[in-house]
């Protein structure tokens, strides 16, 4: 009888034992599955937060593409187009370029009363009268009244010649050099002496041939200070000093 009680004891210990050993599997098995729940509602959150953040980058880039287009449309509105030539300016702009075609010129010289269109271009004629000369050449020291003047004297150094004739391949440095040059095949004349009515292909020519009606010599020889009208003959006569 005492063996029997003590084999029932021990079934008792080994069950409790058992009992015992599930219950912490089975709380081994809950702690698992709680934390692989919290692992999946962690990866759960952290998805929807990426996506919240693609989805806000996604709609920034949407409202910078946005506000770009705006931006475009609202200064293509801001142009205007000229009615006469189609040319498109700015509100300011236009004001300005209506003048070429108005004939406007409401800048006028206080010195010798030539009017302008651009209060620029009177600026710029201002120097004529005070004698300033801001743009220097770096390579030979000569100086101008206007930036374009300089940028066109540059080629002189450089030896570039950008405009030629389509008619004869001739090229020029200047674009107002080319344009004279061009009427040597039209055969325009557009400088007319008031006096005797002879024409010209260019302005310099006119103003050299003024001179017959004024008898001024300004080309005055450095050596004897006798006085000629042409560069010409002054040239011809310094070769008796040599």
């Amino acid at each position: 009888m005492a063996f029997i009680k003590v084999e029932s004891e021990d079934i008792k210990i080994e069950e409790t034992f058992n009992v015992k050993l599930e219950d912490t599997e089975e709380q081994t098995d809950l702690l698992v599955l709680k934390e692989e729940s919290q692992e999946l509602k962690e990866m759960k959150y952290k998805n929807e937060q990426d996506f919240k953040t693609e989805e806000k980058s996604f709609s920034c880039s949407q409202a910078e593409i946005t506000s770009r287009k705006m931006n475009q449309k609202t200064r293509r509105s801001s142009y205007c187009a000229c009615q006469q030539c189609g040319k498109r300016f700015n509100r300011t702009g236009i004001k300005k370029h209506m003048r070429v075609h108005t004939g406007e010129k409401p800048y006028a010289c206080q010195e010798c009363g030539k009017c302008f269109s651009q209060k620029e271009t009177l600026r710029n004629h201002i120097r004529i009268h005070t004698g300033e000369r801001p743009y220097v050449c770096p390579q030979c020291g000569k100086s101008f009244t206007h930036f374009a003047n300089l940028g066109g004297h540059m080629r002189v150094h450089t030896g570039e010649k950008p405009f030629p004739c389509q008619h004869c391949g001739k090229c020029f440095s200047q674009k107002d050099n080319l344009n004279d040059h061009m009427r040597v095949h039209t055969g325009e004349k557009p400088f007319t002496c008031q006096q005797c009515g002879k024409c010209f292909n260019r302005k310099s020519s006119l103003n050299r041939h003024m001179k017959v009606h004024t008898g001024e010599k300004v080309f005055t020889c450095g050596h004897c200070r006798k006085s000629f009208k042409y560069k010409g003959a002054l040239n011809k006569h310094m070769r008796f000093h040599m």
